[in-house]
């Protein structure tokens, strides 16, 4: 299991609110594809897939928000 892990985002910036979710549970993603969408009180910006693989687990949904180095989800690796 590869972790979704929310990176740094820049100077200041502790959290983000996830806004959209690009794929469901279950579905394969590819690796670089943009995974999901977040929110922060400067800028709005795309998380891609580590690795291609079944997203497998969804942690946070959208609208919660989620702190830096905080797991998103989870992808099967292929």
């Amino acid at each position: 299991m590869v972790k979704v892990i929310l990176p740094e985002l820049g100077e200041g910036i502790e959290r983000a609110t996830i806004s959209y979710w690009y794929y469901q549970e279950g579905q394969k993603v590819n690796k670089d594809n943009d995974l999901v969408e977040l929110v922060t009180d400067k800028a709005t910006f795309n998380l891609p897939a580590p690795c291609s693989g079944i997203l497998s687990q969804i942690i946070f949904k959208e609208g919660q928000t989620v702190n830096i180095g905080e797991v998103l989800a989870l992808i099967e690796e292929e």
